[in-house]
């Protein structure tokens, strides 16, 4: 399951990495997209 939502994060969300987003200066919506990205990440790798 996680890993078809890695798929679909990968897909839709943005990818801040690219866009070179400073944490920093990032909005809590921003920060809330991170979260999550990281959080089904490190789901589907396990």
């Amino acid at each position: 399951m996680y890993k078809l939502l890695a798929k679909l994060n990968k897909l839709i969300l943005p990818n801040y990495t690219k866009e070179q987003l400073d944490l920093a200066k990032a909005t809590k919506f921003q920060k809330a997209i991170i979260a999550w990205k990281y959080f089904v990440t490190s789901r589907a790798l396990s």
